[in-house]
């Protein structure tokens, strides 16, 4: 992938090099700087902040300039020379075009005025300017001037690096749920917090993420709710939880992936079960809102069958019983859609469906989009609107061995232990917990709080309830909540310096993973071994090849190309009357199946622009009319020279993204591209 940072200009976008052709140097500098910056950094570069040990010098990337332009460079006139031709006619300080007057600028410090000059680098890169109707210099003077500019900007931001005070970072609410996961090995509910801002086309932009009162409290909460699920103790007096099915949603036919076939309505979500005990399960029908019934309860029997990661939890049969009325035919019927079963703790999937009735079974892939169509009617069978779970009941419950108590509880005091011997176990758990959340060494100090949390708790529940005050308190620290990059004590204020390893590691784990460092990362760079390059590069490939990865796919990938905006797009059925959510699903999948095998291979960023190949299924494969794919699994399928689905922008993805509901649209594709693949947006 990318190599290493050879500078910074001075509005601090950073430049990738790798020493390759001149067609793919110049092909490159036009791909989105801030994103190619990132992959350049973490995939191959340094950290930002770079180390200032070298003398001011023209960067490694000067030297490798093509030859050829060079070689042109040392024959055509002086840079001023040919600026003062073909530019200043227009570009003066008289007659200001475009706002611009270069015939004022020293071109003996072209830093001084870097904002400027990357722009008129980009007009000439395009051969916009000059513009048409007047005289244009040949291609090899072109690439002279650009070249010699490019120099300049690269000698002059070396010789004072600016790389800028990064913003106080708080983690998104994706990074947060991701954090806990790998902590405590606790799947949370994202609702638990609130919806991030977006700044500049990213919700994890530092600027973007503020801290309110409000979140704050939300932030309380949620680690409470954490910390109870993690330890998973029973408590007093069980709290129901309700999951509501969406009132648009039909039920008139299977309505999940995760149902089986023959299913009709219901409803499928992970919950979390804190603790081994029964949990009382109730299923509430829709009302009819005809004195006081539900909807499509008849003397006929319906089955409603309940499951547990796909075993058979209970089923039931919903009908309405003869020969009663009014509240006591309701309170038959609601009896009749509840049960208590035992539970094992942790995660599960609920799977909630009746069986469909029908003398033969006629199976379509399952729509996720699928609506409820206001205008036809019911067809008369009852339907699920909530469910609702609540335990594990006092009498029954246990703490259990759930994946979170033991990745919590790396040692556990005997019950009749000694209060040292607990305070001791006690120490251990809640330091090592403290170090991968704070995402560093601890000292006594940083212990001090959480270890008189555990106090307190101790002394008023035991051991486990100290534990779980001592989470609470870990989890809302400022060490946890924001990503910390100190300045060291002996760097005077403003001044570049190199970012430390913790920090490096946390740059790195949250780009890739969007989470936290692990136990081995971590150990890296207390060890001050990251910042060797054969280590750095090590580590990188270790994380790409984990499935933690997948984030950068789902979260940067997804941001910088607009693959999340698809499921919102709704094309006119007068146009694209074959277009169905299997294929929307397909235009996602290939583009993110597309981008990770970029980056999993180490391939060029080029194959973003002119890949030789794409990833299709049969339903993807039909719509752009490539025979010889069969299935609904993906693949790689190779694309010849001359097909119009190379790269990026013959994806449905793309396409569709940047398209209106009932035709193409040049302009919002093309301000696409120049946001997006070139970094040039055109101005508002």
């Amino acid at each position: 992938m990318p190599g290493a940072l050879r500078g910074r200009d001075t509005r601090g976008g950073a430049r990738t090099v790798r020493g390759r052709e001149a067609v793919e140097q110049q092909g490159r500098r036009f791909l989105t700087r801030a994103v190619l910056a990132c992959l350049a950094a973490v995939l191959g570069g340094p950290a930002l902040h770079a180390p200032l040990d070298a003398a001011p010098a023209a960067p490694a990337a000067a030297a490798a300039r093509p030859a050829a332009a060079t070689a042109a460079q040392a024959t055509e006139p002086a840079p001023r020379a040919v600026l003062q031709r073909y530019c200043f006619t227009c570009h003066n300080e008289r007659l200001r075009t475009g706002g611009l007057a270069l015939d004022a600028l020293d071109m003996t410090q072209v830093g001084e005025h870097a904002d400027v000059w990357e722009a008129v680098i980009r007009k000439l890169r395009t051969g916009a300017m000059p513009p048409a109707g007047r005289p244009r210099p040949d291609p090899a003077t072109y690439d002279a001037i650009v070249a010699w500019l490019e120099t300049e900007l690269d000698r002059a931001a070396l010789a004072s690096p600016d790389p800028g005070r990064p913003t106080l970072h708080r983690l998104n609410r994706t990074e947060y749920r991701n954090a806990v996961r790998d902590l405590l090995a606790v799947d949370i509910d994202p609702a638990l917090l609130p919806a991030d801002n977006a700044a500049y086309g990213f919700d994890n932009n530092a600027d973007a993420l503020t801290l309110s009162s409000a979140l704050t409290e939300r932030y309380l909460g949620a680690a409470a709710r954490i910390a109870e699920m993690a330890l998973g103790r029973p408590r007093g007096t069980p709290a129901p939880e309700t999951f509501f099915v969406p009132t648009d949603r039909d039920q008139d036919t299977r309505v999940s992936d995760e149902l089986p076939f023959g299913s009709r309505g219901g409803a499928s979500f992970h919950y979390y079960f804190p603790a081994d005990g029964e949990y009382l399960f109730e299923m509430r029908p829709k009302e009819s809102g005809v004195a006081g019934g539900f909807e499509g309860v008849t003397a006929e029997p319906h089955e409603l069958h309940v499951s547990l990661d796909g075993e058979k939890a209970w089923t039931g049969i919903v009908q309405r019983p003869p020969d009663v009325r009014g509240d006591e035919r309701n309170r038959l019927i609601l009896e009749s859609m509840r049960f208590r079963a035992p539970v094992s703790a942790g995660s599960r999937r609920v799977r909630v469906y009746f069986t469909a009735k029908t003398s033969a079974y006629v199976e379509d892939l399952f729509d996720p989009y699928l609506r409820r169509d206001p205008y036809r009617a019911p067809n008369g069978e009852p339907r699920v609107s909530s469910v609702t779970i609540t335990g594990p009941f006092p009498e029954t419950a246990a703490p259990g061995d759930s994946p979170s108590r033991r990745r919590l509880l790396i040692c556990a005091p005997p019950p009749a232990a000694a209060e040292a011997e607990a305070a001791a176990c006690a120490h251990r758990i809640i330091a090592t917990l403290a170090r991968r959340a704070w995402r560093r060494p601890v000292t006594d100090a940083d212990l001090e709080i959480p270890l008189g949390l555990y106090g307190d708790g101790a002394a008023r529940g035991g051991f486990e309830a100290g534990i779980e005050l001592a989470v609470r308190g870990i989890l809302v620290s400022p060490n946890f909540l924001f990503r910390f990059e100190d300045q060291p004590a002996s760097v005077e204020s403003n001044t570049p310096y190199r970012i430390s390893d913790l920090e490096l590691a946390s740059r790195l784990s949250f780009f890739l993973w969007s989470s936290v460092p692990d136990d081995e990362l971590l150990d890296r760079a207390v060890a001050g071994e990251l910042r060797d390059p054969e280590v750095l590069r090590e580590q990188v490939r270790r994380m790409l090849s984990d499935p933690r990865s997948q984030a950068l796919v789902d979260n940067f990938a997804g941001q910088w190309l607009h693959i999340r905006n698809v499921a919102g797009f709704q094309p006119s059925p007068e146009v694209l009357f074959h277009f169905d959510d299997n294929l929307r699903q397909a235009f996602e999948q290939e583009t993110k199946l597309f981008f990770e095998s970029i980056i999993r291979e180490n391939r060029s960023v080029l194959d973003l622009l002119d890949a030789d190949y794409t990833f299709l299924n049969e339903r993807l494969a039909r719509h752009y009319g490539i025979p010889g794919v069969y299935g609904e699994h993906f693949r790689r399928v190779a694309l010849p020279p001359d097909s119009v689905r190379r790269g990026l922008l013959g994806q449905g993805s793309i396409l569709t993204g940047t398209s209106r509901a009932n035709r193409t649209s040049p302009v919002i594709r093309g301000k696409w591209i120049m946001e997006n693949i070139l970094g040039t947006p055109p101005p508002p």
